[in-house]
């Protein structure tokens, strides 16, 4: 049996309808880990739909609660298959919960948990974040398996149910679990490819922050006629003061959340980058650092974000000044940024411009850290050779991910080397209503992950296997 065997057989699992069908099995859980009716569904998810599948591949599986109590986080799934202790290992992870279905928003004709094929898309909610995503690579070593009769390496498995929370209590199980989750590499899916038709790798992530900024004046709103030009209005303050934050093109004016890390070598790894799809919003060229390529603003710097804005009653305004403004506001950064500068720079900054009624308020939440893996990392280099064979063209590789991912809990916590190759597009609605998946790229990544796991069971960049 042949490295194509295996190919085909991933082909195969595509062509004939199987990734489909167990797509749509994995879709119909409602596996929101932001509602709390759901919870029993996460637990399901992982002991119905995941644990069966792997212990019919030898995989010795147990769930574990999730440590992060306080956020009320869902459970994990934890997988070993041995082969062999003297055989490289790898260290795969997926996360089975979604955002909100957001039922009422979706066009007609589509459900969040239910999958509906159109055209060259399948829709539902999971289906691009994440779970055709740790299928196809469920699915890609069963191919292996099926064709080898082995796969040649060791690999172990995490699947959270808390992502969408911002991951809480996953570094602490890879802390608890690390002798146990020791691997040589790590490697996984989720978020876009940066074009549809080429394979991407990731070697990290942009770290994020959330935080609330708020202007709380008095007790109730007061007549705009009777009190306009003698109160303090909220909003008008916390208008300027976020305005402050970057100048009309939105460039950082706070120097400390402006990074030092944009090499000459991260440079020319992101020089010939795109940053857009043709199906997604057209990239506005005269917005953030001027003097940065797109691909390095995305990429190699990092973005203040206002997420929602309130002040009074938008739904029904009245003639009166508010009491309170309130804005959520988000800082993605990379490496090179001092995090614990993060807030303290930003309450310096306005309170050296006079904004010292506004409030700056951390959100308690699982806050995500800023990961990157050398371009030139030998790993890095393997997979690439291997995504090249199997497609025929040069993968897009980017040293870290513009969104957010929990990369530090391996990177960092684990201490391995971690490659993300994702399954998805730019254009998927992930997180929106009508979420969707290309097939073309389903397709593609049977093929993509069979291949690199045939040529792991071959050969690592350390070692011979056989």
């Amino acid at each position: 049996m042949t490295r194509k065997h295996a190919l085909d057989a991933a082909a195969t699992y595509f062509d004939d309808g199987t990734l489909k069908n167990d797509l749509a099995a994995l879709v119909a859980y409602r596996s929101e880990s932001q509602n709390p009716d759901q919870v029993d569904v996460l637990h399901e998810y992982l002991t119905k739909a995941l644990q069966p599948r792997l212990e019919a591949m030898n995989f010795e599986c147990a769930i574990h609660d999730n440590p992060a109590t306080r956020f009320s986080g869902g459970p994990f799934l934890i997988g070993h298959r041995i082969e062999d202790e003297a055989l490289p290992t790898i260290l795969t992870y997926g996360h089975g919960d979604v955002i909100w279905g957001q039922d009422a928003k979706w066009r007609e004709g589509l459900e969040p948990f239910c999958l509906t094929e159109e055209g060259p898309r399948w829709y539902g909610r999971g289906t691009a974040d994440n779970k055709v995503q740790h299928l196809i690579n469920i699915a890609a070593l069963e191919a292996v398996l099926a064709v080898r009769g082995k796969l040649g390496f060791n690999v172990k498995i995490v699947i959270e149910t808390s992502e969408e929370m911002g991951s809480p209590g996953l570094s602490e199980m890879m802390s608890l679990h690390r002798e146990a989750l020791a691997a040589d590499v790590f490697i996984a899916s989720d978020g876009p490819r940066l074009s549809a038709q080429r394979p991407t790798m990731f070697m990290g992530s942009r770290g994020a922050i959330s935080f609330d900024l708020e202007v709380d004046l008095r007790v109730g709103a007061h007549h705009s006629g009777n009190w306009g030009g003698l109160l303090a209005d909220p909003a008008i303050i916390l208008s300027h003061a976020i305005a402050s934050i970057t100048d009309a093109r939105g460039q950082m004016q706070i120097p400390q959340w402006r990074p030092d890390s944009l090499t000459p070598a991260i440079r020319n790894a992101l020089r010939d980058l795109p940053v857009a799809d043709q199906s997604v919003p057209e990239v506005d060229t005269d917005w953030g650092e001027a003097e940065l390529t797109p691909a390095e603003r995305a990429y190699g710097w990092n973005s203040f974000s206002v997420l929602a804005m309130t002040s009074g009653i938008p739904e029904a305004p009245v003639n009166a000044i508010a009491a309170k403004a309130w804005a959520r506001c988000a800082l993605r950064y990379v490496v090179g940024t001092d995090v614990a500068r993060i807030l303290p720079a930003l309450r310096e900054h306005l309170d050296a411009r006079g904004f010292t009624q506004v409030k700056v308020v951390p959100v308690d939440k699982g806050v995500f850290a800023a990961t990157r893996l050398d371009p030139d990392h030998p790993w890095v280099s393997y997979v690439r050779a291997s995504l090249r064979e199997t497609t025929g063209n040069e993968p897009h590789v980017l040293p870290n991910l513009a969104g957010s991912l929990p990369n530090d809990c391996f990177a960092d916590v684990l201490g391995l080397p971690t490659i993300w190759i994702p399954h998805s597009y730019l254009g998927c609605n992930q997180h929106a209503p009508n979420e969707h998946v290309l097939k073309s790229v389903c397709r593609e990544g049977m093929l993509v992950m069979a291949g690199l796991f045939w040529d792991i069971g071959t050969g690592t960049p350390d070692r011979k296997t056989g």
